[in-house]
């Protein structure tokens, strides 16, 4: 027996069934967060001691469910399935079926109508546009316990986190368009996000999904690896491989909504089952999908296992759990008379929410220092306070605000960038209210909005300085980072789903300097504790890790801050022209005397800017930006520097300098006296 047994020999609630009442009554109470140990397929031996598949299906509505697959010529009359009644639960041990094996529950209604559906709790699928479930196993011998050991002991708050998000689909194809398996994807992809400098990749949903155009975030499979690329084992191995080359791996996951094919959870027994049956609750007409039904506790243990599925079974790093403000509130894009309050009158989903609650704690109960990111977009407060405090639980959030702000920003004209300053000062107003991911990602280059490179104003060139600014930007930022794939390259073309990225513009010197520049940026973020340190939402010091030097000069579009260490040791200044006006002298306030280089340079020359700006300056006594000292810094058209205090040299005792002096002057003496004896000595010979 594997893993995955949960049926107990010997113990039988009724003659010939194996699931005992236990964990049965904890899915129904909506706390059994292993329930994909209980239902879905699993191997086994039957009572008699043969081989074969326990196949169990939650379908309370159904007048009777069969088993029809391959191993029983998906005749419905050979796989009845016994429902124990008081937990709406079906099941039936198949002697002789095999791994590898489609199969469905043949669903039969009170109507009379008869429906074919894939297992909600399958492990594996067949690939579209075909949907049969398939018989598998989850064995695998993973090499990542350095990994696991070194995440479970360390908090992720205070580490640098660059996370490169990508769509496994159309990051790179072969050359005739096919797909690259999850092995050929750890060859390929693990050396370059560690050539890049990112410490994580984010995958875009690698469930079972059938419509190639929803980029996986209409899941019909959501305990299915996705078929497209490769079989489960083949994406542990993937995952396998990123942890043992420092890589962590997040998934992207969606528990707000599912679509309506009909061969997966929509009317799953011939009812409403998962789905709210008032579609004022239960469906969102806009994206054409169904609203899981938060008032059913049976959703909350489907829906946690599933977290923990991936969490504990496939060593996922972390969950970001997509569109949750439509789980937060009644009326998400609906209009008046399109929504139904809550008991108290509101527009809060107090149901969902209590189930993003419990999912959270379920999750770090388990799982202490994963991540579990909130694409979150109002400004709902407490998203990644605890849930003791009265937060949801998340520990990380999207910063959507800072995203739209900083992008309408470098669309603006710099003519009129002053009038828009507070675009770029405001987000520190709320930097640390939550622990915030920066993201700047596949949402804003799709649908007409434009790559990243493109929405940059100016010419041809002032677009790639201005999204080096942009970097600069976000890099020094309070705030962990994301990009999506291609912007490290500045791609000009929209993503496109079905089409690999623009690999080509590595031909191209400017994208190939941009490349360079991504690296370095992404590096010198992981060496300076400066950029990552103290970020923590309500640590107590959320602003000593930053101070401003120039936020108000709006005249210029300048501005100025420092980011500081823990322990004060690792300090850098950024400074950063937003117009393409250049400034030979701009004075900025410096904490102490010494000398201040800049140690990188969007403006160099190899990032394809023309070199100026790369000095060392000594300061001055003279007062500025609250500091006694001061530096004049050259500071270039849309360019930002990055720049540290130098090691003080150490001083020389004036006695021993004397006395090197003195045995330098000897030393030099006797090579003259040497050198004049020769010359006479040759004279005489002549």
């Amino acid at each position: 027996m594997n893993d995955f047994d949960i049926y107990k020999n010997g113990k039988k609630r009724d003659a010939g069934t194996y699931i005992d009442d236990a964990p049965m009554y904890l899915f129904n109470q909506g706390v059994n967060y292993e329930s994909y140990r209980m239902l879905g397929a699993h191997r086994g031996k039957s009572f008699s001691g043969k081989d074969g598949y326990l196949f169990a299906v939650w379908a309370p509505h159904a007048k009777s469910v069969s088993v029809v697959c391959d191993g029983n010529g998906w005749d419905r009359n050979k796989g009845r399935m016994y429902k124990h009644m008081d937990f709406g639960i079906w099941e039936v041990f198949l002697e002789g079926i095999e791994p590898g094996q489609c199969y469905k529950y043949s669903i039969e209604t009170f109507r009379g109508d008869i429906f074919l559906k894939s297992d909600p709790y399958a492990f594996y699928s067949e690939v579209r546009p075909a949907n049969a479930s398939i018989t598998t196993e989850l064995d695998y011998e993973w090499n990542d316990k350095k990994w696991i050991d070194k995440r479970t002991k360390t908090e992720p708050y205070d580490k640098p986190i660059n996370i490169y998000e990508m769509h496994f689909s159309s990051w790179k194809t072969h050359e005739d368009g096919s797909y690259l398996t999850y092995t050929e994807m750890a060859d390929e992809l693990i050396p370059y996000v560690k050539k890049m400098g990112y410490t994580h990749i984010e995958v875009m949903p690698l469930s079972e999904y059938p419509f190639d155009a929803s980029w996986g975030y209409q899941v019909t499979g959501y305990y299915s690896a996705n078929s497209r690329f490769g079989r489960p084992e083949e994406l542990k191995y993937f995952i396998d491989k990123c942890h043992q080359n420092d890589i962590g791996v997040i998934m992207d996951w969606v528990p707000a909504h599912f679509p309506k094919d009909g061969f997966a959870l929509a009317k799953f027994d011939g009812e409403c089952l998962f789905e709210h049956p008032d579609s004022r609750r239960g469906e969102h007409k806009e994206w054409g999908t169904l609203v899981f039904d938060w008032t059913k506790t049976e959703i909350w243990s489907f829906l946690i296992s599933n977290a923990l599925f991936w969490l504990q079974e496939f060593h996922f790093d972390g969950l970001r759990v997509d569109a949750v403000s439509s789980m937060l509130y009644l009326d998400y894009n609906r209009n008046d008379g399109e929504w139904l309050p809550n008991k108290y009158g509101g527009k809060e989903n107090l149901e969902a929410i209590e189930f993003l609650q419990k999912l959270n704690m379920a999750v770090f109960e388990r799982l202490p220092n994963v991540m579990m990111i909130a694409e979150e977009s109002t400004a709902w407060g407490g998203v990644t306070s605890p849930v003791n405090k009265g937060g949801l639980g998340f520990n990380f959030k999207w910063n959507m605000g800072w995203m739209h702000d900083v992008l309408d920003y470098m669309q603006c004209d710099p003519y009129f960038r002053k009038g828009n300053h507070y675009k770029l000062t405001f987000p520190m107003m709320y930097a640390f209210a939550e622990n915030y991911i920066l993201a700047l990602s596949h949402d804003e280059v799709v649908h007409g909005k434009r790559s990243l490179i493109d929405k940059m104003w100016g010419t041809y060139e002032e677009k790639f300085s201005e999204l080096r600014l942009l970097y600069a930007y976000m890099y020094s930022h309070p705030g962990k980072k994301l990009l999506f794939m291609g912007g490290e390259f500045g791609q000009f073309i929209e993503w496109r789903f079905a089409e690999q990225l623009d690999w080509g513009l590595e031909e191209y010197d400017n994208h190939k300097k941009m490349w360079e520049y991504s690296t370095a940026l992404g590096h010198f973020y992981q060496e300076h504790p400066a950029f990552f340190e103290i970020e923590r939402e309500l640590s107590g010091g959320e602003w000593e890790g930053f101070k401003w030097l120039k936020a108000q000069d709006c005249e210029n579009s300048v501005l100025a801050y420092l980011r500081l260490s823990k322990d004060k040791k690792d300090e850098i200044l950024v400074a950063i022209n937003f117009t393409p006006i250049d400034h030979a002298i701009y004075t900025i306030g410096v904490p102490e005397n010494g000398d201040y280089k800049v140690v990188l340079n969007s403006n160099d020359k190899k990032f394809g800017g023309d070199g100026s700006g790369s000095k060392t300056y000594h300061a001055k006594k003279i007062p500025c930006d609250e500091f006694d000292y001061s530096i004049d810094i050259t500071l270039p058209a849309l360019t930002a520097l990055y720049i540290q205090k130098l090691p003080p040299t150490k001083k020389v005792k004036k006695e021993k300098v004397v006395g090197l002096v003195k045995k330098q002057t000897s030393e030099i003496k006797t090579i003259e006296n040497k050198t004049k004896a020769l010359a006479e000595t040759e004279k005489s010979e002549k």
